[in-house]
């Protein structure tokens, strides 16, 4: 305080001279930043402080806090990086802020201050993105970030793979890294970024780490291969290789490419290391000049006593059961914890507490050099392969044929069933993330149950193993599926694991690929995938690999004593997905390019198996695969189509069971099967309209009715007029004798008029005259039974009766119109059967019958299902005339008593008999008549309906047929 007011008395002597009361300053103001109380003062001029600088080297003004920051920055490629500690998050045990263009990512790590008594290192890296980051608010109801995204989850696994096998052995203390996005300008990807913060961090940290390591991303646009592309760029890549190392060694590589060659993706890993150690040297640079003296931490590690010692008490028996290929996955599980107990007892009689402490730690880790040991000098496995061996192999698709597609896959021990459901372009996913595309139409969900380990466990949320697993396949296979605009669908694979002994990720690719075959979808090829391990021997001087063993296929046990899971997928072209894990600090590059090959020859041979399976795509309209059918639609018929608050929308797709997705003005329609798929179409095409085709029949209602014809409101909202004389091949008296408001019916369209009218015809939907065939021409009974002829009648109200007569013309009419398929007898034909008949002969009414429409649609009634007697078959489609009278019958026609036997032969048009009613039906009458003949009766429109079983009725023959009887919706 003292020098600051001399500093400022010696630049303002004038002031220095005034009496003091006239020198005192207004009073400041309190300012809480971190956890000071400062006091505000006069702001200084930029000479005065020097940022970049510590804070010793700055006078001591009051109000004023000064930061200690460091910053390197450098270029790799294009791109501009910096480096920064200091200025934010000072209390973690190491920060760092990098930034790229606008794209800034904060990475801090801490340590617990345990000791550390376990055996195993508890890593943590959490990854978030925030939407302040990209200047927006997030969408759910409280306003805030919730559960991890899996992209989330999918970056905290790409920044933990490379660092943690430069933890040192024995180190088992808490660390945790935070990955927090500061912001983002959308053309850069922050994984990258976050991992070699995090190295940064971890070099700055007291923690003990064998770091610092680069990570970089390699695309190829053209053929040229582009370092740190933006995600536009990435868009246009067939390549997107993150590539992640040491000085000298590789640590981590990921790979999503659209076939590429494994010469091709040797070039890139070759190009991508020497890039990526440029991020290391300004990584030392900065922990040279903020870096923290790494701290002693306790190492959990088991003496070299105590290991000799279990060493010798379990060699003998651990060599007897990993050495003989008999036993299976959970057989070498309970031979070795039987040999566990048993050391176990020998150590509590010895009372040794410190072998106690570590006994799983040290059998293990001598299981552990047994089998290494054995690979290495005989090139035996646990299984007696071969090195470059595959397992057995099992494939079979269409395992549930209600499924759209399904497929069980099996390598050895382990299997999967891999599921495949199609759906619309509106189903895609939402991804809520910072960069990249906003939805996803292609996802495959990879779950791993506890019974197929056999062990108990609960299920949770998203798991991160399971969320990498998936999206390894999904990679994988998303190569080979056509383009958006040639496939618009939506397809989820779901891969179930069974049983697992291995590379169940790899399997979820091979039974995904065989399960998307088998629901239709066009792919390009079979993809295949396959675990490459290795086994190797290490000079503990020089940490120098001496020996190794490279295996293909490899076994669960395998991947946990080995140092590498080397996971390759791809066509018998190319690869499409890599992901490379590895147990030591770091593998030479030139055994990562030659375990490349050893992975092709695995792939090809799985691929081989699979195509005898299923070589190529089925046809997708087959089975139970869905269908789609799209449409550009106008703004007023999107509004048509959805209604107030989408009503008609949800109306639709509740009635029919087909899901609706709008998307720059394109309707999208899936449905199960094609039945779904035309129930839909017609209901919006009625409410939205198609383009109006000459000759197409079209459904539609009647809106009005006029003097001269009644107008349809049909294909969505448009009127046509349907003239009285298109009602019928004989027009009727009045429009409203025939058709009624409200009245649905199919209708064609047959032109236009010179007002431009549309014009519909309703008689061009029904049989034309003179198509009926004569098929009953013998006269004896027999004959007439012999051909099944079904007999059309009139029923006769039997309290009314009307004093006209009909004629025999407007009868065939009639039944032409009400019956789709029939054949008439004329008088003639019936009175050449017989002259004895004569007296059942009736009078033919003059009384005029309109002709009722019945629409093409058949609907099956409740009864329907009913067993028909042989004797119905011959029977009589009847109409009911309710104005004739009882009286007026009985003038004009000579009554047939109901015990006079009948039968089909001796009927004539215009005969008028008793019968009594045998059933009701939905849309009719079966009536008996006498002498076992059966006749039918089809409810008129606005007819009467009230009749009762077992009444007697008197009925009018207006039809003979020689077709099964049918009932018609009226």
């Amino acid at each position: 305080m003292v020098a600051a007011l001399a500093i400022r008395a010696a630049k303002k002597p004038l002031a220095s001279a005034l009496p003091r009361f006239l020198t005192w300053r207004i009073p400041g103001f309190r300012c809480f930043c971190s956890s000071s109380a400062d006091l505000f003062s006069p702001p200084f001029s930029d000479a005065e402080v020097d940022t970049e600088s510590p804070v010793s080297d700055h006078p001591m003004f009051p109000g004023r806090k000064f930061l200690d920051t460091f910053k390197v920055e450098f270029e790799i490629g294009s791109r501009t990086i910096t480096i920064e500690t200091g200025k934010i998050a000072r209390f973690a045990n190491g920060s760092v802020v990098i930034t790229m263009d606008e794209t800034n990512v904060l990475s801090a790590v801490s340590s617990a201050k345990t000791d550390g008594s376990r055996d195993f290192l508890p890593l943590t890296v959490d990854y978030q993105e925030k939407q302040y980051a990209q200047g927006m608010i997030p969408t759910t109801f409280m306003r805030r970030e919730g559960a991890p995204k899996e992209r989330e989850l999918l970056c905290g696994r790409l920044i933990d793979r490379p660092i943690r096998p430069l933890f040192p052995p024995g180190f088992y203390h808490e660390v945790q890294v935070m990955v927090n996005v500061l912001s983002s300008n959308g053309k850069q990807d922050p994984d990258v970024m976050s991992t070699n913060a995090t190295s940064a961090a971890l070099m700055l940290s007291d923690i003990p780490w064998g770091g610092p390591i680069g990570m970089i991303r390699v695309g190829r646009i053209d053929g040229q291969f582009v370092f740190n592309p933006s995600m536009d760029e990435l868009s246009l890549s067939d390549l997107n290789l993150v590539y992640a190392c040491s000085r000298d060694k590789t640590l981590m590589i990921d790979v999503q490419a659209r076939e590429i060659s494994e010469k091709d993706l040797k070039s890139a890993i070759k190009l991508a290391h020497p890039e990526a150690v440029k991020y290391i040297e300004p990584q030392v640079r900065l922990a040279q000049k903020a870096g923290k003296q790494k701290k002693e931490y306790k190492l959990s590690m088991i003496t070299d006593n105590t290991l000799v010692k279990i060493r010798g008490l379990t060699k003998e028996p651990i060599e007897a059961i990993f050495t003989n290929p008999a036993y299976g996955k959970f057989e070498r599980g309970e031979a070795l914890d039987k040999i566990t107990q048993d050391v176990r007892a020998k150590l509590e009689e010895e009372f040794d507490e410190e072998s106690l402490k570590v006994l799983p730690k040290a059998v293990d880790m001598v299981r552990k050099q047994i089998v290494r040991k054995r690979i290495i000098d005989k090139g035996l496995r646990l299984d007696g392969r071969q090195l470059d061996e595959v397992r057995p192999l099992h494939c079979e698709v269409g395992t549930y044929p209600i499924l759209h597609g399904s497929s069980i896959f099996s390598r050895g021990d382990t299997q999967v069933l891999c599921t495949v459901t199609i759906g619309a372009l509106g189903d895609a996913q939402r991804l809520d993330s910072l960069v990249g595309p906003p939805t996803k139409r292609f996802m495959l969900h990879y779950n791993f149950p506890p019974f197929c380990i056999n062990e108990v466990g609960k299920r949770g949320g998203l798991n991160r193993r399971e969320v990498g697993h998936g999206t390894l396949a999904e990679k994988a296979l998303l190569a080979v599926l056509p383009p958006e605009e040639d496939f618009q669908y939506t397809v989820r694979v779901n891969s179930e694991v069974m049983s697992s002994d291995g590379s169940t990720s790899m399997a979820s690719v091979c039974g995904g690929s065989l399960a998307l075959m088998d629901a239709g979808i066009p792919v390009k090829e079979h993809v295949a995938g396959v675990s490459v391990g290795l086994v190797s021997e290490v000079d503990p001087s020089t940490g120098i690999i001496t020996e190794y063993r490279i295996l293909t296929d490899i076994l669960g046990l395998e991947d946990h004593l080995g140092d590498m899971d080397f996971k390759i997928a791809g066509t018998k072209r190319g690869i499409t997905a890599i992901q490379l894990d590895i147990k030591p600090a770091g593998i030479p590059l030139d055994i990562i390019c030659e375990s490349l090959e050893a992975g092709r020859k695995g792939r090809i041979q799985i691929i081989d198996r699979m195509e005898e399976a299923l070589g190529s795509p089925r046809t997708m309209h087959d089975g139970n695969a869905p269908r789609l059918a799209t449409m550009k639609l106008d703004d007023e018929s999107i509004r048509r189509l959805l209604g107030p608050l989408g009503f008609q929308r949800k109306k639709i797709e509740q009635e029919t069971g087909a899901p609706i997705a709008l998307s720059d003005g394109t309707v999208t329609i899936v449905a199960k099967n094609q039945l779904i798929m035309e129930k839909a179409q017609q209901k919006v095409d009625f409410l939205v309209g198609r383009e109006i085709q000459v000759g197409r029949i079209y459904k539609g209602v009647i809106s009005s009715i006029k003097e001269y014809g009644a107008f349809v409101e049909f294909n969505g909202g448009q009127q046509g007029l349907l003239h009285i004389s298109e009602l019928s091949h004989v027009p009727p008296t009045k429009v409203s004798d025939a058709v009624s408001i409200g009245q649905e019916l199919s209708v064609m369209c047959i032109g236009q008029d010179v007002r431009g009218n549309i014009k519909l015809s309703l008689k061009a939907t029904l049989p034309k005259r003179g198509s009926e065939k004569k098929v009953l021409e013998d006269s004896d009974p027999a004959s007439s039974s012999k051909h099944n002829a079904n007999v059309s009648v009139a029923i006769l109200n039997d309290v009314s009766a009307s004093a006209g007569g009909e004629s025999e013309a407007e009868n065939l009419e009639y039944s032409s119109s009400s019956t789709p398929s029939f054949v008439i007898r004329s008088v003639d034909e019936c009175d050449s059967q017989g002259s004895a008949d004569t007296q059942h002969i009736t009078k033919k009414s003059t009384r005029k019958s309109l002709p009722k429409p019945f629409p093409e649609r058949k609907i099956k009634s409740r009864t329907d299902s009913l067993p028909m007697p042989e004797s119905q078959k011959n029977s009589l489609s009847m109409d009911v005339n309710e104005e004739e009278s009882e009286m007026s019958i009985s003038k004009k026609t000579t009554k047939l008593s109901s015990s006079t036997k009948v039968s089909a032969s001796k009927l004539k048009l215009g005969d008028r008999i008793t019968a009594k009613v045998y059933q009701i039906r939905a849309h009719g009458l079966v009536l008996d008549v006498a002498g076992g003949v059966r006749g039918m009766y089809k409810f008129e429109v606005n007819g009467r309906r009230d009749f009762e079983a077992g009444k007697e009725l008197r009925v009018r023959c207006t039809s003979f047929s020689a077709k099964e009887f049918r009932c018609f919706h009226c």
